[in-house]
């Protein structure tokens, strides 16, 4: 694929929700007009590297209206009745109306499970097609085909102008942020692009802060994996990898949201995040300001996993003991708590325990690179064990 495709294609991703929003004003409902736009987007990955049109978002409207019409006629066809639609309109780029902010909020209705969310945000205001956003889930391309169409029937009722809830688009977006990256899609790259838009529309302060946590995050991504794909854990990354330009990005945008002086979970958990990012070795790290930050964050969302983040900053800042008491408050059953249970008991020097702990861990891993980690880190512990005893 050569330069000009790529740009082709983002251009094309980029108008696809200004597109659809036309497509419904003119009378088409929501699940007509988003499949009317994919097969625009189909032809228009095939005949702009060789015609690229004058007026990109003009050319995507006629032609997405036209297979809209087509395939109202075909249905209207099959049914033997009258479709109720307008004429064909003259080509343009149609009436001058940001519906973009309306997308998210459609394709993050309450009524959506998560992995339909996801799957309809990607498909409706990130513009990729259902058989990349399969790729990148890694499942059939018919199984999220059938995904998006059911969430496209559930939302089929929901009046295109009806308000919608910002916390559940920023959820929705931060699960694409943390699939990271599967297959030809970089779902943690489009979660930044899609929430860079998003940010420009709504100049909200958890919008920022959102993406002000996904750029610090994602700036550390060149050292996060050894080329062979193995986990390094955060404190013994080479932090000279980490992406600076991202991370000075970040900061800026976290700094300005702040000042907002109106404080939500993801500004804080960026806090925290810069916190990382602003020492110059593991060592260097203010653990103590990262509990107060985990504080604000559990003040907020009281949410279990945050409390677990915090008995690890707990245990860095006042020592593993204090770490320890502080993760027998949580349930044994979270996720992450026999890893986090381990790095305690190894820093507290019960390597039997942490030996066990590792390995109980690795069994309930979800990815194959932590597991193999976790592994790795149990085996370590009882090599040291045997040694010990000989």
């Amino acid at each position: 694929m050569n330069v000009h495709t790529v740009a082709d294609e983002a251009l094309l991703r980029s108008l696809t929700p200004t597109v659809i929003g036309i497509l419904v004003r003119r009378g088409a409902d929501f699940a007509a007009a988003e499949d009317a736009v994919q097969e625009a987007l189909v032809e228009g990955v095939r005949v702009w590297p060789d015609d690229p049109p004058r007026d990109p978002q003009g050319w995507l409207v006629t032609v997405a209206w036209r297979k809209f019409l087509d395939a109202a006629r075909a249905d209207a066809s099959r049914r033997q009745r009258e479709v109720r639609v307008e004429a064909e309109p003259p080509p343009g780029s149609g009436e001058a109306v940001d519906d973009t902010l309306q997308l998210y909020f459609l394709c993050a209705h309450p009524s959506l499970t998560p992995a339909s969310a996801v799957a309809l945000t990607l498909r409706a205001v990130g513009g990729l097609t259902t058989r990349q956003i399969a790729r990148a889930y890694l499942v059939p391309e018919a199984t999220m085909a059938q995904r998006i169409s059911r969430a496209k029937r559930t939302i089929s009722g929901v009046r295109f102008n009806q308000p919608g809830d910002l916390a559940t688009v920023l959820r929705v977006l931060y699960l694409v942020f943390n699939e990271g990256y599967s297959g030809d899609v970089d779902l943690a790259g489009e979660a930044i692009r899609l929430t860079r838009q998003l940010t420009a529309k709504t100049k909200h302060e958890e919008v920022a802060g959102l993406l002000a946590l996904m750029l610090l995050h994602h700036a550390r991504r060149p050292a996060r994996t050894t080329p062979d794909g193995r986990l390094v854990p955060l404190a013994e990354q080479d932090r000279g990898l980490w992406d600076t330009r991202l991370i000075t990005e970040g900061v800026a945008v976290l700094q300005a949201a702040l000042a907002r002086d109106r404080l939500g979970e993801f500004q804080a958990q960026a806090a925290i995040a810069a916190l990382h990012a602003d020492a110059r070795t593991a060592e260097e790290t203010d653990w103590v300001q990262i509990v107060e930050w985990y504080d604000e964050v559990v003040r907020l969302t009281d949410n279990p996993v945050a409390r677990l983040n915090r008995a690890v900053a707990v245990g860095e800042a006042d020592g593993p003991r204090a770490g320890l008491i502080a993760l027998a408050q949580l349930d044994p059953a979270l996720p992450r708590h026999a890893a986090v249970s381990a790095y305690l008991h190894e820093r507290d020097g019960d390597l039997a325990s942490a030996a066990r702990l590792y390995a109980e861990a690795a069994q309930a891993a979800t990815s194959l690179p932590e597991r193999d980690h976790l592994t790795r880190q149990a085996a370590r512990l009882n090599t040291r064990l045997r040694r010990q005893r000989e």
